[in-house]
Order: C-alpha cells, then sequence, then structure tokens
C-alpha cells in the first residue's frame, strides 16, 4: 500500500463520535428557525446599471438575523421568451471577504443561471453587524459571544444564510425549486449549514469547507479558529463552554439534517480546513454525497475542480 492510498483509507474511515446528540441539536434549530421564520425578510432590489448585456443586475438587500441588513447583488440573465425560469445560486464568501464585483459570477450567467451573492456581517463587504458584545472577544469576528450559543457570531451567521435562501425563494424571476448553495472556506461552511437547517436547497457545493470537526479545528487550524483559539488562551477555564456551544454549528453533528446532494473538495496539505475536518463532516453524510481529493492542494481550489462543480450543478438541476 502505497503512501496516498493508506492516506485515503485513514480519511475514509475517520468518523469521530459526534459532540452532541441528535436531539439536542434538532429541538435547538426547531425553535430558532421557527423563531426566525417570523422575522421579516424586508427584502428591497435597487436596480444597477448594466454591466453584461442581457443580464439585470441588481442590489438586492435582506433583514438578517437581528435586523443586521444584508447586502447582495442578485443578477439574472435574460432567456429565451417564454424558456423556463432559471435556477439560482447562492453564493457565500471566504472568511474575510465579501461578494466581490458582479463580475465573479460571469460563469454561472453564462451558464443560465441567477445569481444571489452575499456578504457576510461585519467582514469586508458593505454590510455590518448589529449583533451586540456581551463580552470581549479576540481579534476577527467568529469569537463574539463565543461562550453564548443564542447571542454567538455563529449563530447570526448561521440565521443569514437560512434568509438568504429564502430571500432568494422569493424572487419572481427564478424557479424557486432549483436553488443551490455554494462556497469555499468559510463559505463552504455557509452552503453546508444552509443544506443542514433550511429545506428548500436543491444542491451543495461546499469546498474546502469551514465548520466541520470544530474541535479539532480550534486545536489545530491556522485560519479563522485561531481567534476562538487566542480568546481560549486568554481564557482558559471557558474551553468546556466554549466547545458546548461551538457544537450547535458543527456540521459533524448537523450532517444527519443534511438531504440534498452535496459535493465536497479537500486539500491534503490544507492547514486551514484540514482534510480531517472535512472528512470527518463528509463521512457522516448520510445524503447523496461525493468528494474530491488534491493531494498536493492546500487552501485552494483549481480550475479543473470548478469543472467539475459546474458538471455536478448541471446534474442537479436537470433532476
Amino acid at each position: 500500500m502505497n503512501a496516498f492510498t493508506k492516506r485515503k483509507k485513514e480519511l475514509e474511515q475517520y468518523t469521530p463520535a459526534p459532540t452532541l446528540d441528535r436531539n439536542s441539536i434538532d429541538t435547538f434549530w426547531s425553535s430558532t428557525l421557527e423563531a426566525a421564520s417570523r422575522q421579516p425578510l424586508s427584502v428591497r432590489r435597487e436596480r444597477q446599471s448594466p454591466l453584461f448585456p442581457s443580464v439585470r443586475m441588481d442590489k438586492l438587500t435582506y433583514l438578517g438575523h437581528d435586523g443586521t441588513p444584508i447586502n447582495a447583488w442578485f443578477l439574472v440573465p435574460d432567456g429565451p421568451s417564454g424558456s423556463q425560469k432559471p435556477p439560482c445560486v447562492v453564493m457565500f464568501p471566504g472568511y474575510g471577504g465579501d461578494r466581490g464585483l458582479p463580475e465573479r459570477y460571469a460563469v454561472w450567467l453564462l451558464l443560465g443561471y441567477a445569481v444571489l451573492a452575499v456578504d457576510a456581517r461585519g467582514q469586508t463587504g458593505e454590510t455590518g453587524n448589529l449583533l451586540q458584545d456581551d463580552a470581549g472577544s479576540s481579534r476577527g469576528w467568529v469569537s463574539q459571544n463565543l461562550l453564548n450559543k443564542e447571542r454567538s457570531y455563529y449563530l447570526a451567521l448561521a440565521l443569514d444564510v437560512v434568509r438568504a435562501v429564502e430571500a432568494a425563494r422569493q424572487q419572481p424571476e427564478i424557479d424557486a425549486r432549483r436553488i443551490a448553495v455554494v462556497g469555499a472556506s468559510q463559505g463552504g461552511g455557509m452552503a453546508l449549514l444552509a443544506g443542514a437547517l433550511s429545506t428548500h436547497v436543491k444542491a451543495v457545493v461546499a469546498d474546502i469547507p469551514n465548520m466541520c470537526h470544530l474541535d479539532y479545528g480550534i486545536l489545530h487550524s491556522t485560519g479563522s479558529l485561531t481567534e476562538n483559539a487566542n480568546y481560549l488562551k486568554r481564557h482558559p477555564d471557558k474551553l468546556g463552554q466554549a466547545l458546548e456551544s461551538l457544537a450547535y454549528f458543527d456540521i459533524v453533528n448537523l450532517a444527519h439534517r443534511i438531504q440534498a446532494p452535496v459535493l465536497m473538495s479537500v486539500g491534503w496539505k490544507d492547514t486551514v480546513c484540514m482534510p480531517d475536518t472535512i472528512y470527518a463532516a463528509y463521512n457522516w453524510l448520510t445524503c447523496s454525497k461525493r468528494i474530491y481529493d488534491y493531494p498536493f492542494s492546500g487552501h485552494e481550489t483549481s480550475e479543473e475542480h470548478h469543472r467539475k462543480v459546474i458538471r455536478f450543478l448541471q446534474e442537479c438541476f436537470s433532476e
């Protein structure tokens, strides 16, 4: 057995026990999602000057958790007269990023898909963060109210994600039965959260995703989870409380809730979203799933992989 085969076998067999039982997860999210559904989305659209011929470009704003206005691009290609409504791809950004400029999504428009590309609250886009601090946090965003799951940044982000899918569903130009959620790194974790928490997702693309096996991630990751590690370095007595809170957002614990087909990717040299964390979540999925391994890649994806993503969504949208 060569080193590649051995490593692949190790990853395929890695199934760390969930850190929270299903009943606790489902009870919490059932009540949380029901309460959130009663809050108005208040979607607004502002027409933008066209950038591409035959594409309508709007700035869309919806109310996220706690009333924070979440900014997004909503892009719709013109279809032939009388054609069916297009599917919609909801795009989530990597950590510290934003939705960027509309031309970032040209490939999806060429495929005939509508796009809803959203900011992550408080990060480098136009979107702020109205979540109030209960205590101090480390530099960054994710350690905000880390010890209180009901007040945490992670909860706000998760509910923003669910509401992004709802905002897409409200747009009359799209086929609301064909909504995919797509992202990489933090965006991949957000896509998995959408798959776990929304019943209106047709397909999930989660490349090199965060939010997986979070207890392992805090111990080993060189990415955003170092912010939580730094907070716990200062407050070592709070470790148990932090892990209990994070367990409600860990895809290992939420995997049983995901029903839509999932595509994931993993770079074996990734020190941000390590392969062990990604496979920990993937191995607990019971839905239709596929994963692509890149033994020589770090925290990145390639053009070759992006083509696989396109083929995957074409398959899902044609069903």
